[in-house]
């Protein structure tokens, strides 16, 4: 099972560890196409850094983030299950899961990411800013960069498992695979039910798919298609509700009433 995460907008920036080292990171054959994204990045800061924050979307109260891509080469690194924060990772809460857990979310667990395309929780980075929606100078978009790399990097680490895809909308645009693999393919969608109506919160998805990806992970559940990954939710306590298979997969909706 490899599980599919998106960002955080916000990160925790490391306060010491080594500067960053891209041949160390999973997915190794991904290392040309991110010092492409990684100079367009910097580059841009150092050189430039009022287009830098007009182009990243930062706020004039906040130029130090500029600052901070400027110096991701020597900047100190982290694990990424620490320098991600946000919804997703405190439901999730790494640090708290038991020894098992953590190793089984080095090992299945990756986070698609602007600059890196992808890394696993244990790849040590520093924190950046870079959304999935930007266009580099040099490089152009950065979602269409990561499509023309990502494909045969990610199919590798899936191997013949079951990929649980739960990137936000803008993510997913940097990869989706193809219709061979579509039925080892889960997408989860979180709806919230009040009085019988039902409709997507961001707070309950984002929140409630931080939960799932735990109890999967301190379970040791190892589904291999789309049902078993419903059924082993429903063994922990979720009320799951399985779509048809299609040419991308198989969505399961989570339906919740509270957190």
């Amino acid at each position: 099972m490899l599980v599919l995460l998106p960002p955080s907008e916000g990160k925790t920036s490391p306060r010491a560890g080594k500067p960053l080292d891209l041949a160390s990171l999973s997915l190794p054959s991904l290392a040309g196409a991110r010092e492409e994204v990684l100079d367009a990045l910097v580059r841009l800061c150092a050189a430039h850094p009022d287009a830098a924050m007009r182009t990243l979307g930062v706020p004039k109260t906040q130029p130090e983030l500029v600052a901070l891509n400027a110096s991701l080469r020597t900047a100190p690194t982290a694990r990424a299950d620490a320098v991600y924060t946000g919804v997703v990772y405190d439901a999730l809460s790494p640090a708290t899961l038991s020894t098992a857990a953590k190793r089984r979310l080095g090992r299945q667990v990756m986070v698609t990411s602007s600059l890196f395309g992808v890394v696993g929780m244990a790849d040590r980075i520093p924190a950046y800013r870079l959304s999935g929606d930007t266009t580099l100078p040099g490089l152009g978009p950065v979602a269409a960069h990561w499509r023309a790399h990502l494909g045969p990097a990610l199919l590798d680490a899936l191997g013949s498992g079951l990929l649980v895809d739960l990137r936000s909308s803008m993510y997913a645009a940097f990869w989706q695979p193809e219709p061979a693999v579509a039925k080892r393919v889960a997408t989860v969608r979180v709806l919230h039910e009040v009085g019988g109506v039902r409709k997507v919160v961001s707070h309950f998805n984002k929140a409630t798919k931080g939960r799932l990806v735990r109890a999967l992970l301190e379970e040791g559940a190892a589904p291999k298609r789309p049902a078993q990954l419903a059924d082993a939710l429903r063994d922990l306590g979720w009320t799951v509700e399985a779509g048809e298979p299609g040419a991308k997969g198989t969505q399961l909706d989570v339906v919740v009433s509270d957190l």
